[in-house]
Protein backbone atom coordinates (compact mmCIF):
# COMPACT_ATOMS: atom_id res chain seq x y z
CA UNK A 1 0.00 0.00 0.00
CA UNK A 2 2.99 2.22 0.46
CA UNK A 3 4.56 1.70 -2.45
CA UNK A 4 1.49 2.47 -4.35
CA UNK A 5 0.91 5.38 -2.80
CA UNK A 6 4.19 6.59 -3.77
CA UNK A 7 3.96 5.85 -7.18
CA UNK A 8 1.04 7.90 -7.20
CA UNK A 9 2.89 10.77 -5.89
CA UNK A 10 5.93 10.55 -8.25
CA UNK A 11 3.70 10.12 -11.61
CA UNK A 12 2.35 13.52 -10.07
CA UNK A 13 5.60 15.22 -9.66
CA UNK A 14 6.44 13.62 -13.03
CA UNK A 15 3.26 15.23 -14.89
CA UNK A 16 4.36 18.74 -12.88
CA UNK A 17 7.40 18.75 -14.40
CA UNK A 18 6.06 17.27 -17.78
CA UNK A 19 3.83 20.28 -17.78
CA UNK A 20 7.17 23.02 -16.66
CA UNK A 21 8.79 21.91 -19.80
CA UNK A 22 6.00 22.04 -21.90
CA UNK A 23 5.72 25.50 -20.86
CA UNK A 24 9.25 26.09 -21.22
CA UNK A 25 9.47 24.61 -24.81
CA UNK A 26 6.56 27.22 -25.74
CA UNK A 27 8.41 30.25 -24.68
CA UNK A 28 11.99 29.00 -25.40
CA UNK A 29 10.04 28.25 -29.38
CA UNK A 30 8.56 32.07 -29.14
CA UNK A 31 11.58 34.22 -27.99
CA UNK A 32 13.88 32.07 -30.56
CA UNK A 33 11.17 33.57 -33.54
CA UNK A 34 11.86 37.23 -31.52
CA UNK A 35 15.47 36.68 -32.04
CA UNK A 36 15.32 35.81 -35.47
CA UNK A 37 12.88 38.77 -36.04
CA UNK A 38 15.37 41.10 -34.05
CA UNK A 39 18.41 39.96 -35.72
CA UNK A 40 16.53 40.62 -39.15
CA UNK A 41 16.35 44.58 -37.08
CA UNK A 42 19.62 44.72 -35.18
CA UNK A 43 20.79 48.47 -34.46
CA UNK A 44 23.73 47.22 -32.24
CA UNK A 45 25.68 44.91 -30.49
CA UNK A 46 24.07 45.28 -27.20
CA UNK A 47 20.53 44.50 -28.66
CA UNK A 48 21.81 41.07 -29.96
CA UNK A 49 23.17 40.64 -26.71
CA UNK A 50 20.22 41.43 -25.06
CA UNK A 51 18.10 38.88 -26.97
CA UNK A 52 20.99 36.03 -26.67
CA UNK A 53 20.67 36.85 -23.00
CA UNK A 54 16.84 36.16 -22.83
CA UNK A 55 16.72 33.19 -24.94
CA UNK A 56 19.97 31.59 -22.93
CA UNK A 57 17.77 32.52 -19.67
CA UNK A 58 14.54 30.64 -21.19
CA UNK A 59 16.90 27.70 -22.15
CA UNK A 60 18.36 27.19 -18.46
CA UNK A 61 15.20 27.17 -17.38
CA UNK A 62 13.84 24.28 -19.76
CA UNK A 63 17.51 22.81 -19.09
CA UNK A 64 16.10 23.38 -15.38
CA UNK A 65 13.27 21.68 -15.95
CA UNK A 66 14.36 18.66 -17.97
CA UNK A 67 17.11 17.98 -14.95
CA UNK A 68 14.00 17.48 -12.57
CA UNK A 69 12.17 15.47 -15.12
CA UNK A 70 15.20 13.65 -14.82
CA UNK A 71 15.31 13.28 -11.21
CA UNK A 72 11.48 12.45 -10.75
CA UNK A 73 11.64 9.59 -13.95
CA UNK A 74 14.48 8.39 -12.06
CA UNK A 75 12.58 8.31 -8.85
CA UNK A 76 9.44 6.79 -10.61
CA UNK A 77 12.13 3.89 -12.08
CA UNK A 78 12.88 3.02 -8.61
CA UNK A 79 9.52 2.93 -6.94
CA UNK A 80 8.02 1.11 -9.93
CA UNK A 81 10.79 -1.44 -9.42
CA UNK A 82 10.15 -1.86 -6.17
CA UNK A 83 6.38 -1.90 -6.86
CA UNK A 84 7.27 -4.82 -9.18
CA UNK A 85 9.11 -6.50 -6.36
CA UNK A 86 6.47 -5.96 -3.50
CA UNK A 87 4.07 -7.42 -6.20
CA UNK A 88 6.27 -10.13 -6.49
CA UNK A 89 7.14 -10.77 -2.95
CA UNK A 90 3.05 -10.58 -1.95
CA UNK A 91 2.54 -13.16 -4.10
CA UNK A 92 5.25 -15.70 -3.12
CA UNK A 93 3.72 -14.97 -0.17
CA UNK A 94 0.52 -15.99 -0.99
CA UNK A 95 1.56 -18.95 -3.02
CA UNK A 96 3.53 -19.68 0.48
CA UNK A 97 0.59 -19.16 2.22
CA UNK A 98 -1.68 -21.71 0.18
CA UNK A 99 1.01 -24.26 0.21
CA UNK A 100 1.38 -23.58 3.83
CA UNK A 101 -2.55 -24.26 4.15
CA UNK A 102 -2.96 -27.18 1.95
CA UNK A 103 0.35 -28.89 4.18
CA UNK A 104 -1.84 -28.33 7.17
CA UNK A 105 -4.70 -29.21 5.90
CA UNK A 106 -2.88 -32.93 4.46
CA UNK A 107 -0.89 -33.42 7.99
CA UNK A 108 -4.49 -32.67 9.58
CA UNK A 109 -5.82 -35.13 7.35
CA UNK A 110 -2.66 -37.73 7.85
CA UNK A 111 -3.42 -37.62 12.10
CA UNK A 112 -7.27 -38.08 11.48
CA UNK A 113 -6.29 -41.05 9.00
CA UNK A 114 -3.75 -42.27 11.85
CA UNK A 115 -5.95 -42.21 14.37
CA UNK A 116 -8.81 -43.93 12.48
CA UNK A 117 -5.76 -46.71 11.84
CA UNK A 118 -5.28 -46.78 15.71
CA UNK A 119 -8.39 -46.87 17.11
CA UNK A 120 -10.02 -49.56 13.73
CA UNK A 121 -8.93 -52.85 12.86
CA UNK A 122 -7.18 -52.57 9.78
CA UNK A 123 -8.91 -55.66 8.04
CA UNK A 124 -12.34 -55.43 9.15
CA UNK A 125 -12.93 -51.15 9.98
CA UNK A 126 -14.53 -52.08 13.19
CA UNK A 127 -13.21 -50.79 16.05
CA UNK A 128 -10.36 -52.42 17.68
CA UNK A 129 -9.97 -53.74 21.16
CA UNK A 130 -8.28 -50.21 22.68
CA UNK A 131 -11.33 -48.63 20.99
CA UNK A 132 -14.04 -51.11 22.61
CA UNK A 133 -12.19 -51.16 26.25
CA UNK A 134 -12.55 -46.89 25.91
CA UNK A 135 -15.91 -47.60 25.03
CA UNK A 136 -16.93 -50.00 27.90
CA UNK A 137 -15.09 -48.32 30.32
CA UNK A 138 -17.58 -45.38 28.93
CA UNK A 139 -20.86 -47.27 29.22
CA UNK A 140 -20.17 -48.94 32.58
CA UNK A 141 -19.58 -45.22 34.12
CA UNK A 142 -23.10 -44.11 32.72
CA UNK A 143 -24.78 -47.17 33.25
CA UNK A 144 -23.95 -47.02 36.71
CA UNK A 145 -25.34 -43.95 36.85
CA UNK A 146 -28.91 -44.56 35.14
CA UNK A 147 -28.59 -47.71 37.01
CA UNK A 148 -28.94 -49.65 33.11
CA UNK A 149 -27.67 -52.93 32.05
CA UNK A 150 -24.93 -53.82 29.85
CA UNK A 151 -24.31 -57.04 28.18
CA UNK A 152 -20.93 -57.91 26.45
CA UNK A 153 -20.75 -60.91 23.90
CA UNK A 154 -17.79 -62.62 23.01
CA UNK A 155 -18.22 -64.15 19.69
CA UNK A 156 -15.90 -66.88 18.01
CA UNK A 157 -16.14 -68.25 14.82
CA UNK A 158 -16.52 -72.24 14.64
CA UNK A 159 -13.55 -73.69 12.97
CA UNK A 160 -12.58 -70.70 11.25
CA UNK A 161 -8.92 -72.16 11.01
CA UNK A 162 -10.33 -74.55 8.04
CA UNK A 163 -11.20 -71.68 6.05
CA UNK A 164 -7.45 -70.09 6.05
CA UNK A 165 -6.08 -73.65 5.66
CA UNK A 166 -8.00 -74.54 2.72
CA UNK A 167 -8.65 -71.45 0.65
CA UNK A 168 -5.76 -69.48 1.94
CA UNK A 169 -5.68 -66.62 4.02
CA UNK A 170 -6.96 -63.94 1.66
CA UNK A 171 -10.41 -65.96 1.70
CA UNK A 172 -9.75 -65.90 5.55
CA UNK A 173 -10.10 -61.61 5.08
CA UNK A 174 -12.59 -61.94 3.21
CA UNK A 175 -14.68 -63.98 5.41
CA UNK A 176 -13.98 -62.09 8.20
CA UNK A 177 -14.66 -58.77 6.22
CA UNK A 178 -18.05 -59.96 5.71
CA UNK A 179 -18.85 -61.14 9.15
CA UNK A 180 -17.88 -57.55 10.37
CA UNK A 181 -20.37 -55.99 8.04
CA UNK A 182 -23.23 -58.38 9.19
CA UNK A 183 -22.29 -57.55 12.23
CA UNK A 184 -22.84 -53.51 11.51
CA UNK A 185 -25.86 -53.99 9.85
CA UNK A 186 -27.24 -55.14 13.68
CA UNK A 187 -25.15 -52.50 15.47
CA UNK A 188 -27.10 -49.35 16.84
CA UNK A 189 -25.65 -46.06 17.59
CA UNK A 190 -25.19 -46.73 21.03
CA UNK A 191 -23.49 -50.06 20.59
CA UNK A 192 -20.28 -51.47 19.36
CA UNK A 193 -18.91 -54.24 17.34
CA UNK A 194 -15.34 -54.87 17.92
CA UNK A 195 -12.84 -57.45 16.56
CA UNK A 196 -10.97 -58.42 19.10
CA UNK A 197 -8.26 -60.28 16.53
CA UNK A 198 -7.86 -63.29 14.64
CA UNK A 199 -11.83 -64.79 14.63
CA UNK A 200 -12.94 -63.26 17.64
CA UNK A 201 -15.50 -60.15 17.73
CA UNK A 202 -17.01 -58.56 20.52
CA UNK A 203 -20.13 -56.84 21.32
CA UNK A 204 -21.23 -54.10 23.46
CA UNK A 205 -25.25 -53.78 24.23
CA UNK A 206 -26.10 -50.48 25.62
CA UNK A 207 -29.23 -50.61 28.38
CA UNK A 208 -30.37 -53.89 26.19
CA UNK A 209 -33.62 -54.07 28.35
CA UNK A 210 -33.50 -57.45 29.96
CA UNK A 211 -32.02 -61.30 29.26
CA UNK A 212 -34.83 -62.11 27.10
CA UNK A 213 -33.94 -58.85 24.66
CA UNK A 214 -30.19 -59.91 24.85
CA UNK A 215 -30.71 -63.63 23.73
CA UNK A 216 -32.94 -62.17 20.90
CA UNK A 217 -29.88 -60.08 19.60
CA UNK A 218 -28.30 -63.67 20.00
CA UNK A 219 -29.69 -65.59 18.08
CA UNK A 220 -30.04 -62.91 14.96
CA UNK A 221 -26.42 -62.62 14.72
CA UNK A 222 -25.88 -66.24 14.69
CA UNK A 223 -28.12 -66.78 11.88
CA UNK A 224 -26.88 -63.86 10.58
CA UNK A 225 -23.74 -64.83 10.52
CA UNK A 226 -24.82 -68.57 9.89
CA UNK A 227 -26.00 -67.48 6.48
CA UNK A 228 -23.62 -68.38 3.21
CA UNK A 229 -20.77 -65.86 2.61
CA UNK A 230 -20.13 -65.05 -1.20
CA UNK A 231 -16.53 -63.88 -1.33
CA UNK A 232 -16.62 -63.96 -5.00
CA UNK A 233 -14.59 -67.19 -5.20
CA UNK A 234 -16.06 -69.49 -3.29
CA UNK A 235 -19.56 -70.01 -0.66
CA UNK A 236 -18.43 -70.44 3.28
CA UNK A 237 -21.08 -71.00 5.97
CA UNK A 238 -19.43 -70.13 8.77
CA UNK A 239 -21.36 -70.75 12.29
CA UNK A 240 -20.42 -68.81 15.91
CA UNK A 241 -20.85 -69.68 19.57
CA UNK A 242 -21.12 -66.34 21.81
CA UNK A 243 -20.78 -65.84 25.57
CA UNK A 244 -23.07 -63.04 27.17
CA UNK A 245 -21.47 -61.31 30.17
CA UNK A 246 -24.43 -58.93 31.75
CA UNK A 247 -23.67 -55.37 33.55
CA UNK A 248 -23.45 -55.79 36.90
CA UNK A 249 -24.61 -59.37 37.59
CA UNK A 250 -21.83 -60.72 35.95
CA UNK A 251 -19.17 -58.11 36.38
CA UNK A 252 -18.71 -54.40 37.11
CA UNK A 253 -15.76 -53.95 35.30
CA UNK A 254 -14.62 -53.98 31.63
CA UNK A 255 -12.25 -56.93 31.78
CA UNK A 256 -14.65 -58.94 34.23
CA UNK A 257 -17.69 -59.07 31.73
CA UNK A 258 -15.06 -59.40 29.01
CA UNK A 259 -13.29 -62.03 31.00
CA UNK A 260 -16.73 -64.12 32.06
CA UNK A 261 -18.06 -63.22 28.53
CA UNK A 262 -14.82 -65.68 27.37
CA UNK A 263 -15.55 -68.26 29.42
CA UNK A 264 -19.41 -68.21 28.25
CA UNK A 265 -18.04 -68.35 24.65
CA UNK A 266 -15.74 -71.38 25.56
CA UNK A 267 -19.29 -73.90 27.64
CA UNK A 268 -21.22 -72.59 24.29
CA UNK A 269 -18.42 -74.43 21.92
CA UNK A 270 -18.58 -77.16 24.07
CA UNK A 271 -22.12 -77.11 24.03
CA UNK A 272 -22.74 -76.45 20.74
CA UNK A 273 -25.74 -74.15 21.94
CA UNK A 274 -25.42 -71.17 20.25
CA UNK A 275 -25.07 -68.95 22.99
CA UNK A 276 -24.31 -69.52 26.79
CA UNK A 277 -25.01 -66.89 29.35
CA UNK A 278 -22.06 -66.96 32.07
Amino acid sequence: MAERKALKLVLEQSQEVKNRVAKCSEELGAANEIVKQKFSELTGLLSAQELLSDSETIQLRVKECADDLHNVNHILARAIDNLKHSEISLRDALELLASTEAALAAAEDEKRQAALLALHDQTTGLPNRRLFDDRLAQAISVAERHHWTLAVMFLDLDRFKNVNDAFGHAAGDEVLIEVARRLALHTRDEDTACRNGGDEFLFLLMNPQGRENIARIADVILKTTAAPLDTGRLDIVIKASIGIAVYPDNGTTGDELIKNADSAMYKAKELKSGYVFW
